[in-house]
């Protein structure tokens, strides 16, 4: 039997804020808010979202997104990665 000895502390890696789950809808809109497209946040942090959409669509590079429809306001995003239908975004200040 083998026994293992580790002398190092381990190193506490710093952590964004636990994210959110959301599952509701909302929307992402592109040219000045004249394209509108709904999607479903799945969860969201201060940092960003990750976002899924019914069809893959052509996002581009940034956009907006209405975190709570009913208002006007729209929060800056880029888009950092893509898997198919859902898209991980970070939020610009």
């Amino acid at each position: 039997m083998a026994t293992m000895i580790v002398d190092e502390q381990r190193t506490k890696v710093q952590r964004e804020p636990r994210r959110q789950l959301r599952k509701r809808p909302t929307w992402v809109t592109t040219d000045n808010g004249v394209t509108k497209i709904e999607c479903i946040v799945l969860d969201v942090s201060p940092g960003g979202a990750k976002i899924a959409t019914d069809a893959p669509f052509d996002v581009r590079d940034s956009f907006e997104l209405a975190l709570v429809p009913e208002h006007t306001t729209r929060q800056s995003c880029e888009v950092v990665w893509r898997r198919g239908k859902t898209y991980g975004v970070k939020f610009l200040s």
